[in-house]
């Protein structure tokens, strides 16, 4: 990975924690604090959800959420936060994690 890339990842990863912070949820990057282990999420601070955090133009959402499935921790749910460039924030999950979640909220 280019340096460049390296750097926007962080951005990106402090992007999204203060998006989320933005929402109330008391969230940080991982590596910001404490290094990075095999098992933690790019951003932590949302019980039960494990971010995997993107930026990037071409993110292909399945090797992404491949990545955030093996690197979850049992009873979290696989969670891909990403954006490109000039975009919205989007949130890619498993349905069946999706619908566990509306289903709590219903």
């Amino acid at each position: 990975m280019a340096i460049n890339s390296k750097k926007k990842g962080a951005k990106g990863e402090l992007e999204l924690a203060n998006k989320l912070k933005s929402y109330g949820y008391d969230c940080r990057r991982t590596a910001q604090y404490a290094g990075k282990t095999e098992d933690s999420a790019d951003v932590i601070g949302l019980k039960g959800i494990h971010i995997e955090c993107k930026r990037n133009e071409r993110l292909n959402v399945y090797d992404a959420m491949a990545q955030a499935k093996r690197d979850c921790s049992d009873g979290n749910k696989p969670t891909v936060m990403w954006r490109k460039n000039n975009c919205e924030w989007l949130v890619t999950m498993r349905l069946e994690d999706w619908i566990e979640l509306y289903r709590e909220w219903q």
